[in-house]
């Protein structure tokens, strides 16, 4: 292990939250901060930058995670280093169910990866890591969207580390796996998260359908589904405790 860190988020000791919401788009980092109440900049330095502020009395941070496995993989072991103990995703994944439609939130309950995983397969070489959220984390993010009546689904999603790769054909393949949807940085996060001993989960909002080819939408078009993923995460850690 690198020692001395964190090199890339810097901010101070107390300055983030044991809870943790990490986005992959320092753009939404912005627009979920706005969720809480007196949200402060404690971090922008290398494009990782994070906000602390507070939702209903608890202390809360909305964090950047970068694209892909490596990227994320660092600011979830940073985050980790400046206290953070529960870490749950926002993040666009593809939808591989033909009746998947954008903007329906998805909630992962596993997630699979190929072996050539770089960022996983450095941290464990020759073996697959269990790559499940943590239960606690997950009954709250479920329970709260069955309350809030929020359209989602729950299942499988696959990590890929090359965007540009995915095709329909290969949709097909991870559909007929069992795989619902396919994103990047979830496996990173359940395996960085289980190696560490800090608790992780995700929501994942569709931005497009992948076997069907849609286009993908933009975060302006998606602003509604990441204000409610947000409140279902901000909802779930506030009944945590």
């Amino acid at each position: 292990m690198v020692m001395g860190g964190p090199y890339h988020i810097l901010a101070k000791p107390g300055e983030v939250a044991e809870k943790v919401i990490a986005v992959g788009d320092p753009a939404r980092v912005e627009q979920v901060s706005k969720l809480l109440e007196d949200p402060k900049p404690v971090n922008l330095h290398r494009g990782f930058p994070v906000y602390t502020g507070s939702y209903k009395g608890l202390r809360v941070s909305v964090a950047c995670h970068g694209i892909g496995g490596p990227s994320s993989a660092i600011a979830f072991e940073e985050l980790r280093m400046l206290g953070a103990r529960v870490i749950v995703r926002l993040g666009t994944a593809g939808g591989l169910l033909p009746d998947m439609e954008p903007g329906e939130l998805v909630i992962p309950d596993a997630v699979a990866c190929s072996s050539s995983y770089g960022v996983l397969a450095t941290y464990a070489p020759g073996v697959h890591l269990p790559l499940a959220p943590n239960y606690e984390v997950l009954g709250q993010l479920v329970s709260e969207a069955r309350r809030r009546k929020a359209r989602f689904r729950l299942g499988a999603v696959v990590s890929n580390d090359a965007f540009y790769a995915e095709s329909p054909d290969f949709a097909r393949l991870w559909a007929e796996r069992g795989v619902i949807a396919i994103e990047m940085e979830c496996a990173a996060l359940f395996g960085v998260s289980r190696l560490r001993g800090f608790k992780s989960a995700a929501i994942l909002i569709l931005s497009n359908n992948v076997v069907k080819e849609t286009p993908i939408l933009t975060a302006d078009k998606l602003e509604e589904s990441v204000k409610s993923a947000a409140e279902i995460i901000l909802e779930a850690f506030r009944r945590m405790g």
